[in-house]
């Protein structure tokens, strides 16, 4: 018998004491009882990683090895050590039980009668219900610790700031990092000068070699507004700022599909901060309120706001150089789509200036409005790419003749099964004969029974396809009455609709459609309609 050990815990602090090694011992003592042993690379331990989610890395190996084939029974101290959500166990319980490979509890023995699988069920209610309440009360703690000023909101020092290595979290030890903290008044006192902005402090620590917090040459404007937005500046610490909530768009419009990243967090309303104690202080309260009114006036500014021009494809084209965003710029009256790679800051962090070319914003606002005007005027284009990309070459005759061949040939096999057991109740061939032979005809009805599934599937594709294509096809006919004499503002919303990504290399242009296939998807933009980029919870 190939045995593994599994096992976890929730807490890097409690598997470091005792649980995780005790966990090992009990199981490999168990083991021993029966005769057999467990080496260490067959021992799988996910310390500090919890019950609630599968995406853990031993578990992961694990789930691997059985795969397979490499163990066929897995010793586990209890059901909650495996997952404390119990739909998450009988995923596991079933893909090992599929695997050939059977799951034995220690402490909690499971059986295949029906009670034993209730108890299980209940078992792993409980577990889900302690975790809960784990959570909640550890929640509440936290929220009890930051008011009683006994808990430090950092998990790692903020830049200016220097932490007591024993406790790292207690607000008593924090000191002042004197290096940092003059870089931090600078800040603040460039900031407030007449004309300062973001742009101007950043060029203004790269002139004097101030690296940033990450040790880069160039700093990012990003950190310059989280440094300025900091009211720990002032003195006082506040946990609570800001909450996690699920992420809205893409990092990267060029990111491959299937892409994740983490949510994003959103600042929380000023009355809900919870104060957590105090700190030296950096810069008064008055410059701080002083910063905070400048930032917000200065929103108005910001490039993203800057509509005194035209652009028809602002904020959709990239390089296909440097894979950067390029925005339009006017200068002297011409009018460019310039790759942000060109500008110092991003030039710094990747080594060099990006050597693609300005865009003429006229020329290539003009080349992909007439293309968009040629693919919705033809949509036989759209079918085609969308019988390719769904794999829909069979035509429907020559599905309804294949599902045929393939009901024919199972009935065939199974008069054969009939025929077999009729020679043996007959006495014509032996038992071993027989069992071997019905084996052999029950695994190909099993194979042909999978390709009817497979077909019947195709067959359901095929007639959603047709579905789409005949909703594209309405959709192309609506817009294209409107085409000729579409007005800027028009024609920027179809572009934003119907168009992910320009793509622009050296002379090339690749433009990236996205079609609406259902009616949801003719009011919303197709990057608030990809859930592949959102956490994989949602």
């Amino acid at each position: 018998m190939r045995s593994a050990i599994y096992a976890r815990t929730s807490t890097l602090t409690h598997s470091q004491q005792h649980s995780i090694e005790e966990q090992i011992k009990r199981l490999r003592t168990n083991l021993l009882s029966r005769g057999a042993q467990a080496a260490d690379e067959h021992v799988f331990r996910d310390e500090g990683r919890s019950g609630a989610t599968l995406n853990r890395p031993a578990l992961d190996r694990l789930r691997d090895h059985v795969r397979l084939g490499d163990y066929d029974h897995i010793l586990v101290t209890s059901p909650d050590r495996l997952a404390r959500n119990y739909v998450h166990q009988m995923v596991l319980l079933e893909e090992f039980e599929r695997a050939g490979c059977r799951v034995e509890f220690l402490d909690q023995p499971v059986g295949d009668t029906p009670h034993e699988h209730l108890l299980l069920q209940i078992r792993g209610a409980v577990a889900e219900y302690e975790r809960v309440l784990i959570g909640e009360r550890m929640r509440r703690g936290r929220l009890a610790r930051y008011r009683a000023g006994l808990l430090l909101p950092w998990v790692q020092p903020v830049y200016g700031y220097l932490l007591d290595p024993e406790h790292p979290r207690d607000p008593e030890g924090v000191s002042v990092n004197e290096a940092q903290a003059a870089v931090v008044r600078q800040l603040f006192a460039w900031y407030l000068e007449d004309g300062g902005s973001l742009s101007s402090v950043v060029n203004k620590l790269f002139e004097h070699g101030v690296v940033s917090p990450t040790g880069k040459p160039r700093w990012r404007h990003t950190t310059v507004r989280f440094l300025l937005r900091n009211p720990a500046y002032t003195g006082t610490l506040y946990a609570c700022r800001a909450r996690a909530r699920r992420s809205l768009g893409r990092r990267s419009a060029l990111q491959p599909v299937g892409k994740r990243h983490d949510g994003s967090m959103t600042p929380r309303p000023r009355e809900e901060w919870v104060a957590a104690g105090s700190v030296p202080a950096l810069v008064t309260q008055e410059q701080y309120d002083l910063v905070q009114q400048k930032l917000e006036r200065n929103k108005q500014f910001a490039s993203r706001n800057n509509k005194a021009h035209d652009y028809l494809l602002r904020a959709l084209v990239s390089c296909g150089l440097c894979g950067l965003a390029c925005t339009g710029r006017t200068l002297k009256g011409y009018a460019y789509y310039t790759c942000a790679g060109k500008r110092a800051m991003e030039a710094a962090s990747k080594g060099g200036r990006c050597r693609s070319r300005l865009t003429p914003v006229g020329l290539l606002d003009e080349v992909v409005w007439q293309d968009l005007c040629e693919v919705i005027r033809h949509p036989a284009l759209i079918a085609l790419e969308l019988e390719r990309a769904w794999g829909g070459q069979w035509l429907p005759e020559e599905l309804r003749a294949r599902r045929t061949s393939l009901r024919r040939a199972g009935v065939s096999l199974e008069q054969q099964l009939e025929r077999l057991t009729e020679a043996y109740l007959g006495g014509v061939i032996r038992l071993e004969e027989y069992a071997r032979r019905r084996r052999e005809l029950e695994e190909k009805l099993g194979a042909f029974k999978s390709q009817e599934g497979e077909l019947g599937q195709q067959v359901e594709r095929r007639n959603e396809l047709s579905g789409m294509v005949s909703r594209v096809e309405d959709y192309c006919r609506r817009v294209s009455e409107a085409l000729a004499g579409a007005s800027f503002e028009q024609k920027r919303r179809l572009i934003e609709l119907l168009i992910d990504r320009v793509i622009v290399t050296e002379a090339e242009v690749e433009i990236r459609y996205v079609i609406p296939t259902r009616g949801s998807g003719e009011h919303a933009r197709f990057c608030h309609l990809r859930t592949n980029y959102l956490p994989a919870d949602t």
